[in-house]
């Protein structure tokens, strides 16, 4: 009967350490439980840098044409600059040359003539537009104004002076006043306006930080 009763007893025992294994085991989720929610885990957010924006340059082929119309006129006018556009720095003294022919239409003979010729440059930087530098202006010195229908041209040089050093880029608005004859033979003048904006990049200064970043 004694090993009989030890069986017995060391029997129970096991029974009794499996049940409390079984009872603390349920304290906490089964790895079965498919039903639970999962932890979220944290993930880690990417910021994307943008990306400067290109500046613009319409003088980066060294030069553009620009068809104008002012009522009964059309104007074709080229831009260029003797200085190269890497020299274009803010500090620096900047020629920009236009040369313009014009059209009338319906072409009854009557004359086209320029009266006056204005500039502005107005900075632009990372801000937006800055205070324009003084306008440069051509008035015509000669009455009724400059001959310019063609095959007879006008052209002119203005320069873009200092700007700040954080512009970026500038913008040259022209206006052009013309008078047209009402008849080939007439006294009389009817005044157009064209207008144009020519925008040019501002190179940075050889040395300068942002040049020799990269």
């Amino acid at each position: 009967m004694g090993p009989h009763r030890r069986a017995v007893t060391g029997a129970a025992s096991s029974a009794l350490a499996l049940t409390l294994a079984l009872a603390l085991t349920g304290c906490g989720p089964a790895p079965w439980d498919f039903g639970a929610e999962p932890t979220p885990s944290a993930t880690p957010s990417r910021t994307a840098s943008a990306a400067p924006a290109p500046v613009p340059n319409d003088l980066s082929s060294g030069s553009t044409n620009r068809e104008l119309v002012a009522g009964a006129v059309a104007a074709s006018v080229d831009y260029w600059s003797t200085l190269s556009m890497d020299r274009w720095t803010a500090e620096a003294l900047k020629p920009v040359n236009l040369s313009m022919t014009t059209t009338v239409t319906p072409d009854d003979g009557q004359k086209v003539y320029l009266q006056r010729a204005v500039m502005v440059a107005v900075p632009q930087g990372p801000d937006g537009a800055m205070a324009p530098l003084e306008a440069q202006i051509d008035q015509s010195s000669v009455a009724p104004g400059y001959l310019v229908l063609a095959p007879y041209s006008y052209s002119q040089t203005f320069n873009v002076g200092s700007v700040p050093a954080e512009a970026t880029h500038v913008q040259l608005q022209f206006s052009y006043d013309f008078l047209v004859q009402t008849t080939p033979t007439s006294n009389e003048f009817a005044k157009q306006t064209a207008s144009d904006t020519v925008t040019v990049a501002i190179a940075a200064a050889p040395g300068s930080d942002s040049d020799s970043d990269g």
